[in-house]
This record gives structure tokens, C-alpha cells and sequence, in this order.
């Protein structure tokens, strides 16, 4: 069987998410059959690293402490570091045949072993982060965390002393490059000269790569800076020179209360409990869930008080206008760093274009895999 990657399994799933239809990609499936009411829920994660991450793990992990602590008929178990293939799929139908009613698997690369597991467990609920396969007892959910990226770039615009600033990217896929671009929008606003200068390291967790090249950045002039990993190797890096710097995944601000800003994070206790809550009542269905923060599942970490307080009030408004779906983060006219339109006046992306973003947009400096330099 083959090993996915995170990396390849995200770039199926954009491939995917972005040929079904806008309506789908919000909350897709209606299934053919009904779940039976649990009177007791017996739900575990399953973890591609460690919950001590302090990144995508963690964020994950404290979403399901969060759901135990809610709803008293649910118990929960976890297990970490648990590798893609065929390592998974005996975990996950051990969990099964024990009796596990939910199911959660965290990683891209658990999508062929959750559907294999599923077909012989009918009775039990299977759900994963970031996939695009469902079946009758599986379905999918993720999160729209371009939109507090967004909100970061605004914070960075408005703070930043210099037209410099670095992002230190994981890896060059449609995900990567929207957070990207939209934290990118939001810089300019503020600063409409700005260069964010990004450079991947293909990877999601290896601390001492991403502090290498945050450091390459740092080097270089960038006066705040922002990053895609799990790890806060970037964080200490910039704290390290005395720079401004956004966390991601989690609140990260133990690593450097001084200098960390705020954090786009994640809060999947939310979707736990509305899972959890469905799989009790035999209400749950098969859908495929891409909540953005009007739902709360992606937020902002509590602001640096060196924050200006006239540029939380924008941020705060600006968010208000994103949740009530009066603002969009795509919105035309938007062109990539060559001068090309790629997303005309008077309309914003669709969710096809989003989910297959594939260009960046002006202000980056950097490339992607193919283009010329």
C-alpha cells in the first residue's frame, strides 16, 4: 500500500474539494441511511506526530480534551505518531473492533485506511481532517484559515517599519500558498509597497530547518514574521533578534510573550462537540465540513498588547465583516506577482479557485516550483 505523504494527499484534496460544486464544499452529503442513537459514545484520535508539538497535534488534541470535558457521555482516547499506511489502518481497526463508536483521524495520509477500516464497521463513525473521500459512516471537515491570515496581515501591515517582511512557508501547495497570499493582502493594505519575502522548507515539523531559515530571513531585513509549520522554531528565531512574529495552530505565545502578536489557530473542540453531539442523537451525516470563523473553529490567539489599539479596532471590524459574510478575502481586483489578473473587479474567488490556488499574489517574493525566477 502506498505511504501518502501530507503533502501529496493535500494536493488531492484541493484537486478534489475544487471540483465539486461551491454548495458542496460547504456541507456536501446527504446519506442514504441514518445512524442509531449512542447512548454512550466511546470516541478516539488518532495522531500522525506528538501532542507536545505545540502545533497541529496539540491544537487537535486540546479539541478533543474539550469535548470530554463538555458532553459526560463521551470518553475519549488518543494515540501519537502513528505513520500513514498500513501502520493506521491497524490502529484505526483496533480501535473499531474495540468498540470505538467515533472516530477521528487527523492525518491526510489516513484516507485509504479510514474508508478500508469503515466498510467493515458499518455501526461505527469515522471522521478526518482535510479528506475528500466519504462513504455512508464517513465523512470530512476542515477550515477556512486563510480568513485569520488575512486578519495577521493586516496586524503586520500596520506594525511593520520596513517594506521587509518573511514568511517561512511549509510546503508549495494550494493550502500553503492561500494562507500565503491572503496574510500577503492583508500586509499590503497597510503597507501597498510591501515585499514578503517566502521561502519553503518542505516540511511541517523539523525545528531546526524552520529556525534555519527563519533566521535566513531575519538576515535579510524582515522586521516581523510569519510561518505554516507545527513547530515554534520560527517564533524563537525572530525572538531571538527582537522581532515581531505570528504563531500558528495554537497559541504559541509562551514561547515569547514579548514578541509573539497573535496566532491564527485552530479550535476544533467546536467541531468535536457538534459531532459528538449528532452521533448521540443518530443525526449525523456523512458531510463534508469547511467552517470559517463565523463558526469559530478558526480564531485568532488573544492580541500582544504592543498592538496599537487603533489596529485592533480594524482588525476587530474587519473580522465582524468576514463573519457576516459582508467581506471576502479574495475579493477582485487581484493579480499575481506578474501582473496577471487572476481574479477579476466585481467578484471574489470561487471556492474552486481558492481550493487550487496555485500562483502567488503581488507583493511575494519567492518562487514556485516550475517558474522561472
Amino acid at each position: 500500500m502506498k505511504q501518502w505523504s501530507r503533502r501529496e494527499i493535500l494536493a488531492l484534496f484541493a484537486e478534489s474539494m475544487a471540483a465539486m460544486p461551491a454548495a458542496a464544499v460547504l456541507l456536501s452529503a446527504k446519506p442514504s441511511w441514518a445512524i442509531k442513537p449512542k447512548e454512550k459514545i466511546k470516541a478516539t484520535f488518532v495522531l500522525v506526530g506528538p501532542v507536545g508539538d505545540a502545533g497541529w497535534n496539540y491544537a487537535h488534541d486540546q479539541g478533543r480534551q474539550y469535548m470530554d470535558k463538555m458532553l459526560p457521555y463521551v470518553s475519549t482516547a488518543v494515540t501519537e505518531n502513528i505513520p500513514e499506511g498500513a501502520e493506521a489502518e491497524r490502529v484505526i481497526t483496533q480501535y473499531a473492533r474495540k468498540g470505538y463508536n467515533l472516530i477521528f483521524v487527523t492525518s491526510f495520509g489516513y484516507m485509504d485506511p479510514t474508508i478500508n477500516v469503515a466498510k467493515k464497521y458499518p455501526e461505527t463513525v469515522f471522521m478526518y481532517c482535510s479528506g475528500f473521500k466519504t462513504a455512508l459512516n464517513v465523512g470530512t471537515y476542515f477550515g477556512r484559515m486563510y480568513e485569520a491570515k488575512y486578519l495577521a496581515g493586516l496586524i503586520a501591515g500596520r506594525m511593520s517599519k520596513s517594506d521587509t517582511l518573511g514568511y517561512v512557508a511549509p510546503h508549495p501547495i494550494p493550502e500553503v500558498i492561500r494562507h500565503v497570499n491572503a496574510y500577503v493582502l492583508g500586509v499590503r493594505e497597510g503597507r501597498p509597497n510591501a515585499k514578503i519575502h517566502v521561502v519553503f522548507t518542505n516540511t511541517w515539523y523539523d525545528p531546526a530547518k524552520e529556525r534555519e531559515v527563519a533566521e535566513s530571513l531575519l538576515d535579510i531585513g524582515s522586521d516581523i514574521m510569519s510561518h505554516g509549520q507545527d513547530s515554534p522554531a520560527t517564533i524563537q528565531a525572530a525572538a531571538k533578534r527582537g522581532k515581531y512574529v505570528f504563531g500558528y495552530d495554537s497559541d504559541m505565545t509562551k514561547f515569547s510573550p514579548k514578541y509573539h502578536l497573535t496566532a491564527p489557530m485552530w479550535n476544533w473542540g467546536i467541531i468535536y462537540v457538534q459531532i459528538a453531539k449528532a452521533v448521540h442523537a443518530g443525526t449525523w451525516k456523512n458531510d463534508q465540513i469547511w467552517p470559517g470563523m463565523e463558526s469559530g473553529v478558526v480564531t485568532l490567539a488573544p492580541f500582544n498588547k504592543a498592538i496599537p489599539a487603533g489596529v485592533v479596532s480594524l482588525v476587530k471590524k474587519k473580522r465582524a465583516a468576514i463573519e457576516s459574510g459582508k467581506l471576502k478575502v479574495f475579493q477582485g481586483p487581484i493579480q499575481d506577482q506578474r501582473g496577471k489578473v487572476r481574479i477579476p473587479a466585481g467578484r471574489s474567488a470561487t471556492a474552486k479557485e481558492m481550493l487550487s490556488m496555485k500562483y502567488f499574489v503581488r507583493g511575494v517574493v519567492g518562487t514556485l516550483p516550475g517558474e522561472k525566477k
